[in-house]
């Protein structure tokens, strides 16, 4: 998954190298989600290859790296799972839905649209 600009900084300056190795020597080329995605679509490892058409889908599976504590800064390679983008996805979608409220929170509050009591004015 790209890395977002503001987020750059956090990753060691050899991340790269880092997701090859991950990608390529550790998880040959295959995602290595054992169900944590939550998605329920696959039993045992994730049968998914980078490059291959995804299975479900058809479209072309992109191997990632997921950082499972979702932490940049957290390279330990315990902490690192090579995942397909529909894994990846699925395993982030919490960790998504909270970095886009804090996002909005603050876009509503640099707009200075809260009330005297604290709270959102709703629209």
């Amino acid at each position: 998954m790209p890395i977002r600009p503001e987020n750059r900084s956090r990753y060691p300056a050899n991340w790269a190298a880092i997701s090859l190795h991950i990608r390529t020597v550790r998880a040959a080329g295959r995602c290595e989600c054992l169900g944590e995605c939550g998605r329920g679509t696959h039993a045992g490892r994730c049968p998914n290859v980078n490059g291959d058409p995804a299975y479900g889908t058809g479209s072309k599976v992109v191997l990632t790296v997921a950082h499972l504590d979702h932490t940049p800064e957290n390279c330990d390679p315990a902490n690192l799972r090579a995942m397909c983008q529909g894994c990846h996805l699925h395993y982030d979608r919490d960790h998504h839905r909270q970095t886009a409220a804090r996002s909005r929170r603050a876009a509503v509050e640099a707009a200075g649209q809260l009330t005297f009591e604290g709270g959102t004015q709703s629209t």
